[in-house]
């Protein structure tokens, strides 16, 4: 499992292929970006910040999880840090399954329960200033149709 928390940008082909876990017949995987707009004005920058060491240990915790819930063979989190403007890359999920119905739950419940559970705080800025990113709609949308489970994000 590999989990990294950067600043520099990342490239998701060169994940991806590293290195296949036998019995491999699918990969999933999710790159999430900056969008150039929120609900009420235009995004001139991201900032996101971590904390470091319990953000690595949280990662490494929902992996595991994952783990538990799917038949997957691997997963990688990849997510930055500091301040990205639009459509820079901001996380890389994937998973490595035998089957492809495994990886794609499990790839949709570790982007999910990232966004909820995991120590990242995100500030939008904005032409008119910044503003703390206090929701995520998808995310709780993802909750709702069981892609996270509850007691995982309670177990933070």
């Amino acid at each position: 499992m590999l989990v990294r928390v950067q600043e520099a940008d990342f490239d998701p082909a060169e994940i991806l292929t590293a290195e296949l876990p036998n019995a491999c017949g699918a990969v999933v995987s999710f790159v999430g970006t900056v969008r150039d707009y929120s609900e009420s004005s235009d995004i001139l920058a991201l900032e996101i910040e971590h904390y470091p060491g319990m953000t690595e240990r949280e990662l490494q915790r929902l992996q595991q999880e994952a783990a538990r819930r799917f038949a997957i063979l691997d997963s990688a989190i990849v997510h930055r840090f500091g301040r990205l403007g639009p459509s820079e890359r901001i996380v890389l999920v994937a998973v490595w399954s035998s089957h492809r119905a495994a990886a794609f739950d499990a790839c949709r419940f570790l982007i999910d329960v990232l966004k909820t559970s995991a120590p990242f705080w995100k500030k939008e800025i904005t032409p008119t200033g910044a503003r703390w990113v206090t929701d995520c709609p998808g995310c709780r949308a993802g909750t709702r149709h069981g892609h996270v489970h509850p007691d995982v994000l309670q177990e933070s």
